[in-house]
């Protein structure tokens, strides 16, 4: 007898590929794509999730799947980086970063989703054999076996600090927020445990996707009846909006794709209502926007200024966004036009116009929920780059207007250092008033004290989008 046929042949598994799993390789590159390129993930996963259906089987429910791992992952990688850390026996810092996020799609798989466990960890193991190799494909293995043992409430339970002991930081780590931004929007509610968790919730709920119709082009009921009344509901506060329900693609939508209507949130929306609604004494005949990009709010002006007989000024600083704003804008049924200019140095004379929005840059902070990888990359240190410029085109803005005109300061923050700070200071220098914007508000509830307006998305189901209306006195 040989000596093969006497020695019993060594136990062990037989090698097995890796099965490659489209959804999860779209995600991978996609969470890539925002770690290394620090792209947003609402721009690049439309192009990978249509190029996957052109190059093969990959249908909606795939689609759906993908950008609920990327969405999920990006939303909740505050919590899933502890419960990691937990699960590792070194700094997460000393991870690399690819590993991390093969790791941290599987955590949301295993807690924030309904997938089996053990389908969770062998389709993050096989992507993990494929895009890391087999030799940290058994770290993640061994990594997510540990996450495996506990629901996601146990797991908070044991690495969030107690509520008593730390509140900022216990409500940090179970709403995955940055600390910082937990004690800014906790300071911009005035305090109350209620509204703040219900706020960081709220930032970690799926949007809705609303559409405007834009004025002079189109009608709320005009694009309800094209969508469906089964798969669209109108607005709640704008009349120009529609709310998709989920799983609206709005650009297979005739009115989307033809310029008679976009995307835009409802908040927005009743920022440039409010403005185009406000009181004013005196001629009505041209509207500024200051800070145009990429040309939601410019189209509604444009449509509501046309059908005054006014004409909408959109000067934009970067000339590629100012593209965007004339293409929003082209269709528009009365004049306007489109310039690239530094709202700091306006070509345009002082007193010009009647209107003037002036939507700044900020941190972005009220559409955490649209961007939750903004969460991650914002520092409380680029509060202090924003405020001069702010408080610059606030300037500008009144400069601009004409004595008994107005102006929209509006920002997509509700930091008071971007809001009610940048009003109060500029107001000490100049002869202007606030305006109670709240009745331009109509039928919106929970408006606050005034005179400014604070929307919320979880109390108004918007964006976090400020405005004070201002009048030019002197």
């Amino acid at each position: 007898m040989s000596e093969q046929t006497r020695r019993p042949r060594q136990q062990g598994k037989p090698y097995r590929r890796p099965k490659k799993d489209p959804v999860r390789m779209l995600a991978f590159d996609a969470l890539r794509a925002v770690d290394e390129r620090d792209a947003y993930a609402n721009l690049v996963l439309p192009p990978l999730l249509r190029k996957a259906r052109e190059e093969g089987d990959f249908d909606g429910r795939d689609a759906a799947l993908a950008t609920e791992l990327v969405y999920g992952t990006l939303r909740r990688q505050g919590t899933y980086d502890a419960v990691i850390a937990a699960c590792v026996d070194r700094p997460l810092r000393e991870v690399d970063p690819p590993v991390l996020d093969v790791l941290s799609l599987g955590a949301h798989q295993l807690l924030g989703t309904r997938i089996p466990t053990h389908a969770a960890v062998s389709a993050t193991v096989d992507l993990a054999r494929i895009v890391l190799g087999d030799g940290r494909a058994k770290f993640v293995n061994a990594v997510l076996r540990k996450i495996s043992r506990q629901e996601l409430d146990a797991w908070i339970e044991q690495v969030a600090p107690p509520y008593d002991e730390d509140a900022e930081d216990h409500l940090a780590v179970v709403h995955s927020h940055p600390r910082w931004i937990v004690s800014a929007l906790w300071d911009s509610l005035g305090g109350g445990r209620a509204g703040i968790e219900d706020l960081l919730e709220a930032d970690n709920e799926r949007p809705e996707v609303t559409l405007v119709a834009r004025p002079g082009r189109a009608t709320a009921a005009g694009i309800l009846g094209e969508v469906g009344e089964e798969t669209a509901l109108p607005g709640r506060w704008s009349p120009y909006a529609v709310r998709l329900s989920e799983g609206g693609e709005p650009g297979a939508i005739d009115a989307v794709r033809e310029g008679r209507a976009g995307v835009q949130d409802e908040g927005s929306q009743l920022v440039a209502i409010a403005l185009a609604n406000a009181p004013l004494d005196g001629p009505d005949k041209a509207w500024l926007d200051g800070c145009a990009g990429p040309g939601g709010k410019a189209a509604m002006l444009a449509g509501l200024a046309a059908e005054r007989g006014a004409v909408l000024l959109a000067s934009e600083k970067q000339p590629h966004r100012a593209k965007l704003v004339a293409k929003a804008l082209a269709g528009n049924p009365g004049p306007y036009q489109v310039i690239a200019a530094d709202g700091t140095r306006p070509p345009w004379r002082p007193g010009t116009f009647d209107r003037v929005l002036m939507d700044v840059p900020c941190t972005g902070l009220g559409a955490l929920r649209r961007r939750p990888e903004a969460r991650w990359r914002r520092r409380p240190t680029d509060l202090d780059g924003f405020a001069p410029l702010q408080r610059g085109l606030l300037r500008t803005a009144l400069d601009s207007v004409r004595i008994g005109g107005v102006v929209g300061y509006a920002t997509c923050s509700p930091h008071l250092a971007e809001t009610r700070a940048v009003v109060n200071d500029v107001l000490k220098e100049k002869d202007a008033e606030l305006i109670d914007a709240r009745p331009l508000f109509v039928d919106v509830p929970a408006l606050g004290e005034g005179p400014d307006v604070q929307l919320w998305p979880h109390v108004h189901g918007t964006d976090a989008m400020y405005l004070a209306l201002i009048r030019r006195t002197g």
